[in-house]
């Protein structure tokens, strides 16, 4: 498949602090990516350049064809992006959220009614479109935010810590949407530090203090290390990695 994000040698600094180290990273179009580490690691830096929020202190990235600093409008034409945070209005309700959004994309008209009741149905939000979304639960919350950021239909869906104190059962009924999108053919780039969540994903990137460390699918890596899941790979990839550096 060919690749629709790439990465060459991009690096983010905050004045002493190199967030972001030369990163090198090329996910392929259809494919569900995991950018996985813990906290500080780099991984919301990473997505925000890829997503032309933030511009690199050096190198590059492509995302869809379009580099991300140059060609940004573009780049956001193409991509969903889904923040940590919710940043939808509480004060509204499921539906006017829907609304006030596909009026920023300007879709309207029998489109725009048919791509919200099918976004509903994917979601199973259809019982709580008149319920305001400060009182939705967490997962709910997290549903509207993907509704709300599908409804331009992009290419590509960028997540970040997108089931973060989400409960099992919403984590559940997430990922089966990203199941289905990815048969939509959406190419979906996510961040997450649970890494039995990431064992879902086609591939992994393992960032560490910046440095991507491994790329490979979650099966390769845990058959590299012999560990029995995701978690027990990271570490020892890590142990080497820190073995190496000692004198």
């Amino acid at each position: 498949m060919p690749a629709i994000i790439e990465t060459h040698d991009l690096t983010r600094r905050f004045d002493a602090l190199t967030a972001v180290d030369h990163l090198n990273l090329s996910v392929a179009e259809g494919e569900i990516f995991g950018l996985v580490g813990p906290d500080g690691a780099g991984k919301t830096t990473t997505l925000r350049m890829l997503c032309g929020l933030m511009d690199p202190t050096e190198g590059s990235a492509s995302v869809a064809g379009h580099d991300v600093v140059r060609d940004s409008r573009a780049v956001k034409d193409q991509i969903g992006y889904m923040a940590q945070r919710f940043g939808l209005y509480g004060d509204l309700t499921v539906q006017e959220n829907m609304d006030f959004y596909a009026d920023l994309f300007d879709i309207t008209g029998a489109f725009r009614a048919e791509l919200t009741a099918q976004l509903l149905r994917m979601t199973r939000m259809e019982p709580f479109r008149e319920r305001q979304a400060s009182r939705l639960s967490g997962g709910m919350k997290q549903k509207l935010a993907l509704m709300c950021t599908l409804l331009h239909r992009p290419r590509i869906l960028f997540l970040d810590e997108p089931t973060n104190g989400v409960d099992p059962v919403s984590r559940r009924d997430f990922w089966a949407i990203l199941y289905q999108l990815l048969q939509e053919g959406i190419t979906v780039f996510m961040t997450t530090s649970y890494l039995d969540e990431a064992e879902r994903c086609n591939r992994v990137g393992l960032i560490h203090r910046g440095k991507l460390i491994r790329c490979a699918p979650p099966e390769v890596m845990k058959q590299e290390t012999g560990a029995a899941n995701l978690e027990g790979a990271f570490l020892k990839t890590i142990f080497a990695l820190e073995e190496v550096k000692r004198p």
